[in-house]
C-alpha cells in the first residue's frame, strides 16, 4: 500500500524510533509504534513493528493480533515463531507446541526453524516436561561446529535446560560452548558459568573518588539508592485500531505435536 509522501515520511520517522528504542526503552518504542499504527494501520510493516513493540513490553495479546494482521497482509510465515512465543506469553504453551507441528514451520528458513525449536523447547519447559525440552533442542544445528547468529542462544537454551534437569556438568560444558560462540554478548553465559563455579560478583562501580584514593581501597557502602527509579506506567491501553478479527486457525489445535 502506498502512502502520500508527507504521511509516509511521518510513518517512517516513527518506525525508525521504534527500531532505535526497542531494546533500550521498550515502552517509548511502543509509544512510537502506536503513533505509526494510527497513521498507517493498513501497512504490513507498521503492523509488524507494532507487534514487536507490544511483544517487547509483554503485551502478548496485542502483539499476537498485530503479527496475525501482518501475516494476512503479506502471506509470509516469517513471524510464525514469535507468534507461537506470544501463545507461551499468554499462558498457552500447548498452542505453541501445536504451532511447532504445523506445515508453516517447514517453510521457514534455517534461522526461523531454529527459533521455532527454541520456542517449542520453552513450551515443553512451561508444561514441566524438562526431558522433552532437552530432546527438542538436540538437533544437527546444536551439534554443528559452525557458528551462526542463532548458535549462542541455542547452546545457551540447551545448557539452561540441562541445568534445570540437574545435569550440572553437562550444563557447564554447554554454557562454555555458548560463551565461545557469543561474540556479541547476546547471552549471560559467562555469568552463568561463574555462578556454577561459585564466583560471586560485587558491583563496586561508583562515582569517581574525589579524594583520589587508590582504586584498590575498600569501597564504603552507599546508603542512597543509585538505581534510576522509574514511575510505573499504566500498561492498559485501549486499542481501537487492532484488527477486529482473531484468526480461528489456532483454536482447533489440541496441544500435541510429534515434530518436536
Amino acid at each position: 500500500m502506498s502512502l502520500p509522501k508527507t504521511l509516509a515520511e511521518d510513518v517512517a520517522r516513527n518506525l525508525v524510533m521504534v527500531a532505535r528504542l526497542i531494546d533500550e526503552d521498550p515502552e517509548e518504542a511502543y509509544a512510537y509504534a502506536r503513533i505509526a499504527l494510527r497513521l498507517a494501520s493498513r501497512v504490513a510493516a507498521v503492523r509488524e513493528a507494532a507487534g514487536f513493540a507490544a511483544y517487547a513490553t509483554q503485551k502478548y495479546a496485542e502483539a499476537l493480533a498485530e503479527f496475525r494482521a501482518a501475516r494476512r497482509m503479506t502471506g509470509s510465515v516469517d513471524l510464525w515463531p514469535v507468534m507461537a512465543d506470544c501463545e507461551r506469553g499468554l499462558g498457552r504453551p500447548e498452542r505453541a507446541m501445536a504451532m511447532a507441528g504445523e506445515p508453516e514451520v517447514q517453510k521457514l528458513d534455517k534461522a526461523g526453524q531454529v527459533e521455532m525449536r527454541l520456542v517449542a523447547a520453552g513450551a515443553r519447559r512451561d508444561m514441566g516436561q524438562i526431558d522433552a525440552a532437552i530432546v527438542t533442542l538436540q538437533s544437527p544445528e546444536l551439534a554443528s561446529n559452525s557458528v551462526q547468529s542463532w548458535t549462542p542462544r541455542l547452546r545457551y537454551a540447551y545448557a539452561d535446560a540441562l541445568l534445570e534437569a540437574g545435569r550440572e556438568d553437562e550444563a557447564r560444558e554447554w554454557f562454555g560452548k555458548a560463551l565461545e560462540a557469543d561474540k556479541d554478548g547476546s547471552t549471560d553465559a559467562s555469568d552463568r558459568l561463574a555462578e556454577l563455579d561459585g564466583v560471586e560478583f560485587v558491583d563496586v562501580l561508583g562515582d569517581d573518588d574525589p579524594t583520589g584514593a587508590d582504586a584498590a581501597d575498600e569501597v564504603a557502602p552507599r546508603d542512597e539508592d543509585v538505581s534510576g527509579d522509574r514511575d510505573d506506567e499504566d500498561d492498559v491501553r485501549d486499542d481501537a485500531d487492532l484488527d477486529d478479527g482473531q484468526d480461528d486457525e489456532d483454536d482447533d489445535q489440541d496441544g500435541s505435536v510429534k515434530a518436536w
